[in-house]
């Protein structure tokens, strides 16, 4: 038989250090085990009884303690070199994963997928997925931008954040533009309700049953707006909705419109009209900058929470949808505030031309 171990000797200042850390709740777990087991060897306990206790091999004791004989606390707990859980991929697998990432596209295809990843690198999907979202790659997603090339775009950009930080008194600014060709959509089959454990359902096909187009007139400062449905998307139309502003905005006000640069705003006739009532003021987005004009966003809201999932047997109905979410909008209307300076936009729009004029240069 084996001779029984010596207790292991501790000085007070390793006994008192071991004992706080025995019942620790915040280091790690494995040097909360050992120091127990440490504790234990110094009251003379076994191996084979201390692994039994704490729930170890009595040759991790043995390890330990041996360790504490030739490090003290300074090797407490620490996996030694060569020891412990292999990493399953090495590094310089992880780097090739992401330089293929970066750099290659499988064969006819435009962009990886875990699974096209981890059979091209000899690895599984679910540990492609891992570094992936590790280093926030993702292969399957892309935004899409837009950078104007107005010449004027910065004249244009500072007139309209102006109006948006630093409105005029005694006016109005309403950014206007016409929501065209909105589709009154029915479906072909009936739409089954929501219920528990269900989503609603529709079906995926539809028929078209017309079109109209929403003019629209967002104020800046209260968040109502002026809204009305035309049949068509001309001058005439638009020169209709000029005159229901004219109408519905307090006499004693300028207005100050913010708008694209479509055709039928610059049209002759607009602008006879328009010399006629020196309070209409035209400020114009830059081209490609539709982000500028407020009234784009609340056209955004209007499709997702109203016509998306909306059935509109005929126009007339589609009318009657839109009309009753301007008229709640109006009843409690929320102003959209725009809080970034021009300074701030122009910074970013010269990073952009300057990494797409680095891209071209490369290629």
């Amino acid at each position: 038989m084996r001779p029984p171990v010596p207790p292991l000797p501790l000085a007070d200042g390793q006994r008192e250090v071991l004992r706080t850390l025995s019942r620790s709740s915040l280091a790690a777990h494995r040097e909360v085990v050992a120091a127990r087991a440490l504790l234990l060897a110094a009251e003379g306990a076994a191996n084979t009884a201390i692994g039994a206790q704490v729930g170890v091999s009595p040759t991790t004791v043995a390890s330990w303690r041996e360790r504490f004989a030739e490090e003290g606390l300074s090797g407490l707990g620490r996996v030694r070199p060569g020891r412990g859980r292999k990493p399953p991929i090495t590094a310089e697998k992880v780097a090739e994963i992401v330089r293929a990432t970066l750099s290659d596209t499988p064969p006819g295809e435009t962009h990886w997928s875990c699974r096209s990843m981890a059979k091209a690198q000899g690895v599984s999907a679910a540990s492609v997925q891992r570094i992936w979202s590790e280093l926030g790659l993702k292969p399957h997603q892309v935004t899409t931008f837009k950078l104007s090339n107005d010449p004027k775009f910065e004249e244009k950009l500072t007139d309209v954040v102006g109006l948006y930080l630093n409105p005029p008194e005694k006016a109005v600014v309403l950014c206007v533009d016409e929501k065209s060709q909105i589709q009154a959509l029915d479906r072909t089959q009936p739409s089954l309700p929501l219920k528990k454990g269900r989503a609603g359902t529709m079906t995926h096909d539809y028929k078209r049953n017309g079109t109209t187009t929403l003019f629209a007139a967002l104020d800046v400062a209260t968040g109502e707006v002026i809204g009305q449905c035309l049949p068509r998307h001309r001058h005439d139309e638009f020169l209709k909705f000029l005159r229901t502003i004219d109408r519905q905005v307090p006499k004693r006000l300028a207005i100050h419109m913010i708008l694209d640069n479509y055709g039928t705003h610059t049209h002759p006739n607009v602008n006879a009209w328009l010399q006629k009532r020196p309070r209409f003021h035209l400020h114009f987005t830059p081209t490609s900058s539709s982000w500028l004009n407020l009234v784009e966003r609340w056209f955004r809201d209007l499709t997702v929470k109203a016509i998306r999932r909306g059935v509109f047997p005929s126009v007339p109905d589609l009318i009657t949808a839109i009309d009753a979410y301007l008229q709640a909008n109006n009843d409690d209307p929320t102003p959209l505030v725009w809080t970034a300076s021009a300074q701030s936009i122009l910074d970013k729009v010269r990073r952009g031309h300057d990494t797409l004029t680095a891209i071209t240069s490369q290629k």
